[in-house]
């Protein structure tokens, strides 16, 4: 069996969570990203982009 390979996502934290509601900081840690110029990449699925569209005015994501 092969295995499938998902599309990757490269998703870098530009503005600080200061301000905002802090589930979207704990948002940010769950997504790995703890400080300012961080980048991570993750699969895009479901729960990812949920997470991305709750996060999006602070945080850039492009294709891996």
């Amino acid at each position: 069996m092969e295995k499938k390979s998902e599309n990757m996502i490269k998703v870098t934290y530009v503005k600080s969570c200061i301000g905002y509601n802090k589930n979207q900081a704990k948002i940010l840690e769950a997504l790995g990203l703890k400080k300012l110029g961080d980048c991570n990449i993750l699969p895009d699925n479901a729960c990812v982009q949920g997470s991305i569209f709750k996060v999006k005015h602070l945080v850039k994501v492009e294709k891996a």
